[in-house]
C-alpha cells in the first residue's frame, strides 16, 4: 500500500549513506567550505 513511500525512504537512506561516506573522506578545509556553502544556502541553520 505504501510502495511509493517505501521507495522514497529507501532512496533517501541510500543517498544519506553515500553522502556520509563521501563527507568522511573530505579534508578539514573541504569540510569547512562545504559547511559554509550549506549555511549560505540555508540548508544548515545555526
Amino acid at each position: 500500500m505504501n510502495f511509493d513511500r517505501q521507495e522514497e525512504d529507501t532512496r533517501r537512506a541510500e543517498l544519506i549513506r553515500i553522502l556520509e561516506h563521501s563527507i568522511e573522506r573530505l579534508t578539514l578545509p573541504e569540510l569547512e567550505a562545504l559547511y559554509y556553502d550549506l549555511v549560505a544556502k540555508d540548508y544548515i541553520r545555526k
